[in-house]
């Protein structure tokens, strides 16, 4: 099928790509589907049609607040030298997020500013100065609004946070004594990646369907070249090394071009 729009079909649109069945491809099934991970995992990992940003909501348990109130565990590890000890400690302020969650940009405030008391400079400025839309100009309004948020800034600051797509885990360097409650929300704005089981137009993406390829034909040359030199009926003679070269000169020019073109700039994947 020109046009895969599942992993099989993916499949088969490689191997015929290669050559198949005209040529047998000398490469194990799960060799195969190993390549095809990797060509996802890379795709993901540098191609912006392989992530999406969004907004991930979480509602905070009781066992979160419960985790992270505690008091931090340590343990001692020595030095290669023997000479002095080091304790470590392992921080429990943290959140569980989906594996396929890639990078974690912020984590939005959970100030409520539609539950005003009337003590509010907030509920003050749309209490005499907005309450007609039509005849007043909110000009001044959206000056002090950032002029309060601006000064909430200085004053309280962002809760800082961390993340590492590997740990699964958002750390929020906050005090959860005070700050969090069980039910809270938040909303946590990341990159995912895109999963091809629901997104099945990843397939037929014209840059996966080269990359996984040649790591295919990459795999089929480092399988023949244990063979190097052997005469087949015919008098011809393998070639392995030839044909791992060839897919790896077009798996560099393949790098290339997605970090060049198709990759997003590096500071919108950290957080």
């Amino acid at each position: 099928m020109a046009t895969p729009s599942t992993r099989a079909q993916f499949k088969e649109y490689c191997l015929r790509s290669l050559g198949k069945p005209v040529i047998e491809i000398n490469v194990d099934p799960d060799q195969v589907e190993d390549r095809i991970d990797e060509a996802l995992q890379y795709f993901a990992q540098y191609h912006y049609d392989g992530v999406e940003k969004m907004y991930m909501k979480y509602q905070l348990t009781a066992a979160d607040i419960t985790r992270a109130r505690g008091n931090d565990s340590g343990e001692v590890a020595t030095d290669v030298d023997g000479s002095t000890t080091a304790t470590w400690y392992q921080q429990t302020n943290y959140i569980p997020v989906p594996s396929s969650v890639m990078s974690v940009i912020q984590v939005f405030p959970l100030t409520d500013k539609q539950a005003l008391n009337m003590f509010d400079v907030r509920y003050q400025l749309r209490l005499n100065d907005l309450y007609d839309f039509s005849s007043t100009s909110v000009i001044h309004y959206e000056m002090t609004m950032q002029h309060l948020d601006f000064i909430d800034h200085i004053l309280v600051g962002e809760t800082p946070i961390r993340h590492n797509q590997h740990q699964n885990r958002l750390y929020l360097d906050a005090d959860f004594q005070t700050d969090y409650v069980a039910n809270d929300w938040l909303i946590i704005e990341c990159y995912r990646k895109l999963d091809p089981s629901t997104y099945s137009d990843i397939w037929d993406d014209i840059f996966l369907k080269k990359y996984a390829s040649q790591l295919i034909k990459r795999q089929w040359g480092a399988n023949l070249s244990k063979f190097q030199g052997v005469q087949m009926l015919g008098g011809v003679a393998l070639n392995g090394e030839q044909l791992y070269t060839q897919a790896q000169e077009e798996i560099n020019k393949l790098e290339e071009q997605i970090q060049l073109a198709y990759e997003l700039p590096p500071m919108h994947m950290i957080g």
